[in-house]
């Protein structure tokens, strides 16, 4: 033991520190060394790397491209406030992110190590990285009071053997690097005595070896060195002054070596948890003790205090379990005489269920779709309890009913996973809460929110209220005019109900749909392109498609039938009698004619429908009214009595033709009736007439003649008269080629097939004419074999014919139907 102070000693240490380091370089070989199991990777490196030093290649040990970790979005996850590390995405390198200490990481915990987590999306992924941080030998050991000196009053009548604690240094290193051995300088009376803690921490006594004497050296300094193991080797040193005393030949001695106790964390402040007793032989002052706590390594001192007269240890700090379970600490107790005795007081903690379960939300997907599958991963929480055995094991839960379900994965993590199909038309969201609760008793627990919504996916068509429809609109109607409006409804949303109303490809009347309709896409109104004719077209039936703006479309079509209404837009037309510029045809009655003798007939139509073609028939004006008489309904001309020979001769006889409708529109016809037994007796009452006619046509045509005098007013005549022509001629070669509707002609064969006509029976005429009637045809006619005269006003004679002709339809007596 002489040897421990010697300079040779020291030498050898040295040869021996020098040997290490060829261990030393070895271990830095394996810094990058790297093991995976499981899907987990662990690196070692040394402390204190600078910023941006590579710790290892991530990628290529988890066999990973560079794209996945890029379209995945790799990211490090840690439940530190500090990012030690950092991942290059580009590279797939793990670097250093901050600086890395490994004392304040751990402490004296060993081996010190940090776990993270790399998630990956798309689909999610989990790994598990930890980095082992080896110690390098960056402090030396440190006295806690290396400026003062340990100061001793040591009695001369100590005896050999006396033991005198000292401090112990502190080296935040650990292993090898960490305080290795104490060394005191040379002197003639103390020795050390080193001892190890059941931490493998040193402790060192000064051992009195040879007694002292005040006389000879009432004072001496020493020095006491701390030695570690590390390249190059590191040392404190601390002064010692003894001041020797006289006779205090009793230390103070315990009546136990160690001392244990129990204490709750959390325990209050003040609350008294263990008493040690010392006690001394000597007398008087000798014997009084005082007692204290030496210095403790960590952060005992702040956590507990000793009373001085009675012994009694009590807490005076927070006692938090999950930072420290068990707490060791020296007591001393020195009497007047300077003399010191010790124990160790081993302190155990017992945890309580104070902290509550964490829970982290490492990754969530706020939406998801509605044709996902069961098992779909929704979210990934990390899920911790700082407490211990049963207070620290968790379990997590859903409130409520959703179709969801909690799945555990790695250690502390859970996936939020969904359980059964999803239909957003029926939930279009969820409000997620998960309970994580301890198994403590009172058990703790803590809950998180989550919101997911369901987005949508075409998978409804739109529909119509009803399967077909049915629309009305008049006839002469304006073009653009709103017809009728159809809706659809889609039980999608967004995009996916956004409806488009298209109109489908049919044929009206050999014409597209197009060309009578339109249809607004997105209101669904239907407008009219043209103006229709009820008389041309009845009804129009269309189809109707509505498409949503999914991918792929989907669509329904609807059936709308749109009724033409009629309007009183066509006035009755006279079909017989037929009305001629020049030649007259009257109608002759004999005078022996007896009441109810029928005339003729009126025979007229009208193309609308409906009402608007019921048609009545009034005598307007004639020359007497007390004769003859029109059927309201049929427009058959009978006398109402008895032909007389005062009766005129020629009778004029103006009727109307009326239809139902709103307003009524009407027709005009003037009838001639000869009241004669022969057609001489006609003929010269109707000659009067036709040469007053030219007398008026010769008047008329010298006035003519007489304003073309004026040459002024011939050239101007002659003028607008040539432009009028011009321009009517253009407007007949417009309305040639124009598509207006064209209003039948009906012969006197007309019949109505659809029984809406007004000739309902069948009449039989003969027909006479003039040898000139290619200049003017003047047709008469009457009922049954009647005669018919023709006047012409340019002929100078008459000719009377009567002629039997066969039926067009070969009926006998029926020369002319007319239906």
């Amino acid at each position: 033991m002489a040897l421990r102070g010697s300079p040779t000693y020291i030498s050898l240490r040295w040869r021996l520190f020098c040997g290490l380091r060829r261990q030393i370089g070895l271990l830095m070989l394996l810094l990058h060394a790297m093991n995976m199991v499981g899907g987990q990777i662990r690196y070692s490196i040394p402390e204190e790397m600078k910023k941006g030093s590579v710790i290892g290649n991530v990628a290529q040990d988890l066999g990973l491209d560079l794209k996945r970790l890029h379209s995945g979005r790799a990211r490090i996850v840690t439940g530190e406030n500090v990012h030690y590390t950092e991942l290059k995405t580009d590279k797939g390198i793990l670097v250093v992110n901050e600086r890395i200490d490994r004392e304040q990481l751990c402490g004296d915990i060993t081996p010190c190590s940090f776990s993270f987590e790399v998630i990956l999306e798309n689909p999610m992924e989990l790994h598990r990285i930890t980095v082992e941080v080896l110690d390098i030998n960056d402090h030396a050991p440190v006295f806690p009071n290396k400026d003062k000196p340990i100061s001793f009053e040591i009695s001369e009548s100590a005896v050999v053997g006396v033991q005198f604690p000292l401090q112990s240094a502190e080296d935040l290193d650990v292993g090898q690097n960490a305080l290795q051995d104490y060394v005191l300088s040379p002197n003639d009376n103390f020795i050390l005595k080193q001892h190890a803690n059941p931490d493998g921490s040193k402790y060192v006594e000064m051992v009195l070896q040879k007694p002292l004497d005040r006389e000879q050296r009432p004072h001496l300094s020493l020095k006491l060195i701390a030695v570690d193991g590390g390249t190059p080797q590191r040392s404190g040193t601390v002064n010692i002054d003894v001041t020797v005393l006289d006779a205090n030949d009793n230390a103070p001695v315990f009546n136990q070596s160690v001392y244990k106790a129990s204490v709750m964390e959390n325990t209050m402040r003040g609350t008294n948890i263990i008493t040690v007793n010392a006690t001394d032989a000597d007398s008087g002052s000798n014997g009084v003790i005082v007692y204290s706590l030496s210095k403790m390594k960590g952060s005992a001192a702040d956590i507990f205090s000793i009373d001085e007269n009675t012994g009694t240890i009590s807490v005076s700090g927070q006692i938090d379990y999950e930072k420290d379970r068990k707490y060791e600490v020296r007591v001393e107790a020195r009497d007047q005489g300077g003399l010191t005795g010790t124990s160790k007081v081993v302190l155990d903690v017992i945890d309580v269920n104070d902290n509550a379960p964490v829970i982290n939300i490492m990754s969530l997907s706020s939406s998801l779709s509605e044709d996902s599958r069961p098992g779909t991963t929704i979210a990934i929480l990390n899920v911790k309890d700082a407490d211990s055995e049963k207070n620290g094991q968790i379990k997590c839960s859903i409130d409520g009913k959703h179709p969801f379900k909690i799945e555990s994965s790695l250690t502390n993590y859970y996936n939020l996973v969904s359980d059964q199909h999803f239909d957003r038309e029926s939930v279009s969201e969820y409000n997620i809460t998960i309970t994580a609760t301890d198994f403590g008793t009172p058990p703790l627990c803590s809950s998180t929110k989550l919101h997911l919504k369901i987005s949508d996916v075409n998978d409804n068509a739109p529909f119509f209220d009803k399967s077909s429809y049915s629309a009305q609109i008049t006839e002469n109607n304006s073009p653009g005019i709103s017809i009728f409006a159809v809706s659809a409804r889609d039980s999608d949303w967004n995009q996916n109900a956004r409806i488009s109303y298209l109109l489908e490809d049919t044929q009206v009347s050999g014409s597209p749909v197009s060309t009578y309709v339109s249809l607004n896409s997105e209101t669904g109104v239907l407008s009219a392109v043209r103006s229709f004719d009820y008389e041309q077209i009845k009804q129009l039936q269309l189809v109707v498609k509505a498409q949503d703006g999914g991918s792929p479309p989907l669509s329904s079509n609807v059936t709308v039938k749109i009724l033409i209404q009629d309007q009183n837009d066509n006035p009755p037309q006279v079909l017989y009698p037929v009305q001629t510029g020049g030649s007259l045809v009257a109608e002759m009655v004999p005078r022996s004619a007896d009441v109810g003798y029928l005339v003729t007939k009126v025979v007229a139509v009208d193309v609308d429908s409906g009402q608007n073609a019921w048609l009545s028939y009034k005598l307007q004006k004639a020359t007497d009214r007390a004769l003859f008489e029109v059927g309201l309904q049929n427009g058959e001309i009978r006398t109402i009595r008895q032909v007389t020979d005062k009766d005129a001769v020629k009778q004029r006889l103006t009727v109307i033709v009326e239809d139902n409708g709103q307003p009524s529109r009407s027709a005009t016809v003037i009838v001639n009736v000869a009241v004669a037994d022969s057609f001489p007796e006609v003929l010269s009452e109707f000659t009067d007439f036709t040469q007053d006619k030219e007398y008026n046509d010769n008047l008329t045509f010298y006035l003519v003649l007489a304003l073309a005098v004026v040459s002024f007013l011939f050239i101007t005549c002659l003028v607008v008269i040539i432009s009028v022509k011009i321009y009517r001629w253009r407007q007949s070669r417009i309305l040639c080629h124009s598509n207006l509707p064209v209003i039948p002609y009906y012969p006197p064969r007309y019949s109505d097939t659809l029984g809406t006509g007004t000739l309902q029976h069948v009449y039989n005429y003969e027909v006479c004419r003039t040898t000139d009637s290619r200049k003017s045809d003047c047709k008469f006619g009457r009922a049954g074999s009647q005669n018919v005269l023709i006047m012409d006003p340019s002929s100078t004679g008459t000719m009377q014919r009567m002629q039997s002709e066969t039926s067009i339809l070969d009926e006998p007596d029926s020369p002319l139907e007319v239906s």
